[in-house]
């Protein structure tokens, strides 16, 4: 039988690390059920019948978030062989926080004290035997960063596992905490088993006031009446509420613990360098200068000096095969239709999008460092005054952060978000960061007009998104979201050097991801372009593609770009089919174009654009509303179809306006 794990644990303590030494590229992304918040699943490399599933990062059980409601729900549902409880012993008191609620929920449990070689490294020492005694659970050092350690800790973990070793202690109460919740225990004993919760969890979640677990628990309304008359009694006696009550007694338990078991000798060496580079990169004054800085510097490697060769030599790849294979459908004497539509259509659409692979993965490499390194924290650090005079907190920073990679998990990120009013603000914000999606037409406009500046104009592209998110938000702060962000509360963790394994792991989703896209959607939209831009009304192939029902429908909507420096049926019919897929918008204007080769291509947009006009065109791109599936997240996380079809209204008139105002303001001075 297959052997499931839970693995949990705080943000930063090095559990996606963990998990892709776990597991390898051996592993499956999806939602959980009901939720968007995002699921990693694989199976162990070092023991193919065991399976663990990553749950969301947080610091307790208490359900303020969907992350904290997913991990508990589905530790207490899916009834998980055994819990890995990943906890970062350089901080050690905080994160055992969270591994006494998960001991509460009597689940095997083994936890993997990792970031050893750092405690080790500044002359720091754990009583490991000691520490695990104290807390009747075994522990495993681990350097998930180093790969030490992983092979014992895969060890326990399935010997507790196929042993149901619980944990051996749970009771960590005294005194009038002690009173409240045996008192509570005797109450809901046989609610919680009914309900499938272990009866010290809930019992403890009643005195928290949990009122998911009084739901579940269904109970009556003397019940109810006893419990709230014994947690104020506990309150009164306590001189304080009982949330802080029960933190009081868990951190008192951990702080006694710790006391006998960690030797601090000081700050780990990783803190103490993480606290002199933050003085230069969260600085008041240069920390948003610096950031900007470092991405003007990664678009330049990404577009211009790295980048630039190697799509060229994907291109020359890809035109190669197009070439070989439409020579080899001559020489079978294949149907000059068919032939059009493999070559024309798939061939030249797909392999349009496909030749910015290179530009897609190396710029995820860039963002991979950033995150692992645990810059990316300190950037929604300093963000945070500037999106709170914009109505936002630092925490929906996080959300547009992802938006530069995909809209969509963007979006359901903001499910993290405590505010509604934050949250709907957010979703309809976050589309202006610019999706990885968009890249491929910032990349053929860029070679095509900007060749030299391509660097640039892509920092440019980038930074005017971020602008106008800033102006919307001035805007909605004043009008439709009225009100004040919630206090923003992230922990910066210390500087680290990048996993070489886990950052590649990340390039590789990233491109599968894309490769998977283009051989699915852009291909499909490509067969669809094609039939519709050979094809007139009466079905019948038309020799010029003007003709066609795509110039036709492209027609009618062409009009509305005139002001905006750009009226080829061509365009507002690529901009249509960028619905689908922003990919779309590069392969629809090659197959119009009729351009096989990049060559050919630059040339005929150079007869559609003007360079002032491609600039609009750019603007425009980047700010209309996104995707399909990205407009299906925004109305499942708005709740309504009114809703998504007005933030999305919302930033197509956006593009419409800054469009108009960099083609009209540029024709003053171009003339």
């Amino acid at each position: 039988m297959s052997i499931l794990f839970a693995l949990a644990g705080n943000q930063n303590s090095g559990k996606t690390t963990l998990f892709n030494r776990l597991t390898g590229s051996n592993q499956h992304v999806g939602n959980f059920p009901g939720v968007t918040v995002e699921k990693k699943e694989g199976r162990l490399l070092l023991r193919k019948d065991a399976f663990v599933v990553d749950l969301p990062g947080i610091y307790s059980l208490s359900p303020y978030t969907a992350e904290e409601v997913v991990t508990r729900d589905f530790i207490v549902k899916e009834h998980p062989d055994a819990i890995i409880n990943i906890v970062d012993a350089t901080n050690i008191e905080r994160n055992l926080y969270l591994s006494l609620q998960l001991m509460e929920l009597e689940i095997p449990m083994v936890i993997a004290l990792n970031m050893m070689d750092e405690v080790r490294a500044s002359g720091n020492s754990i009583k490991v035997k000691a520490l695990s005694e104290a807390l009747g659970v075994p522990i495993v050092p681990i350097s998930a960063g180093k790969n030490e350690g992983i092979h014992e800790l895969v060890t326990v973990a399935v010997k507790i596992a196929t042993e149901k070793q619980k944990p051996k202690r749970q009771d960590f109460c005294t005194g009038e905490i002690h009173k409240a919740i045996h008192s509570i225990a005797h109450i809901i004993e046989d609610h919680a088993a009914a309900a499938g919760y272990p009866v010290r969890f809930a019992s403890t979640k009643m005195v928290e006031g949990d009122e998911p677990m009084q739901k579940e628990l269904k109970l009556h309304d003397n019940e109810l009446r006893l419990i709230a008359h014994i947690t104020r009694e506990m309150e009164e006696q306590l001189h304080t509420d009982r949330e802080a009550a029960l933190a009081d007694m868990r951190y008192q338990f951990i702080e006694n613990v710790c006391a006998s078991c960690v030797i601090k000798k000081g700050e780990s060496l990783e803190q103490l360098r993480s606290e002199k580079i933050d003085r230069i990169l969260t600085h008041k004054y240069f920390g948003i200068p610096i950031f900007l800085g470092i991405m003007l510097l990664i678009f330049l490697l990404t577009f211009s000096v790295i980048g630039a060769p190697l799509q060229s030599l994907f291109e020359a790849g890809i035109d190669a095969a197009t070439g070989w294979f439409s020579r080899w459908l001559e020489r079978m004497d294949v149907n000059p239709a068919l032939h059009s539509l493999l070559i024309d259509g798939v061939c030249t659409g797909v392999g349009s999008v496909l030749s910015f692979l290179p530009l897609i993965v190396l710029l995820f490499f860039f963002l991979s460092i950033l995150e692992d390194s645990g810059y990316m924290a300190r950037v929604a650090f300093v963000m945070d005054k500037l999106l709170r005079k914009i109505g936002l907190s630092g925490r929906s920073f996080v959300p547009m952060l992802i938006g530069f990679g995909c809209s969509v998990p963007a979006i359901m990120a903001t499910r993290t978000l405590s505010s509604e009013r934050d949250r709907k603000m957010t979703i309809l914000l976050t589309p202006f960061m610019s999706c990885s999606a968009k890249l491929p037409i910032y990349g053929m406009i860029t070679a095509a007009f900007f060749e030299k500046q391509a660097g640039i104009v892509m920092f440019s592209i980038y930074i005017l998104g971020m602008l106008v998110a800033v102006l919307s938000g001035l805007l909605l702060k004043k009008t439709v979201f009225k009100g004040n962000p919630v206090p923003f509360v992230m922990e910066l963790p210390a500087y680290r050097f990048p996993a070489a394994k886990s950052v590649l792991i990340h390039m590789w989703e990233k491109g599968k991801d894309f490769i998977r896209k283009a051989f699915t959607i852009i291909f499909l939209s490509t067969i669809v372009i094609w039939f519709l831009q050979s094809f007139g009304w009466n079905f019948q192939m038309v020799e010029n593609s003007a003709d066609s029902i795509l110039a036709s429908i492209g027609n009618l909507l062409a009009p509305l770009f005139i002001p905006l420096g750009f009226s080829d049926w061509k365009i507002s019919t690529a901009l249509i089919t960028g619905f689908t897929a922003k990919e779309s918008v590069v392969s629809t204007l090659t197959i119009l174009t009729g351009a096989a080769e990049d060559a050919s291509l630059y040339s005929a947009l150079q007869s559609l654009f003007t360079p002032l006009s491609a600039l609009s065109f750019l603007a425009f791109t980047i700010l209309y509303m996104p995707c399909v599936a990205a407009f299906a997240a925004s109305k499942q996380e708005l709740g309504s179809l009114k809703s998504a079809l007005l933030t999305a209204a919302y930033q197509t008139g956006a593009a419409y306006v800054v469009a108009l105002l960099i083609y009209q303001i540029g024709r003053l001075f171009i003339g």
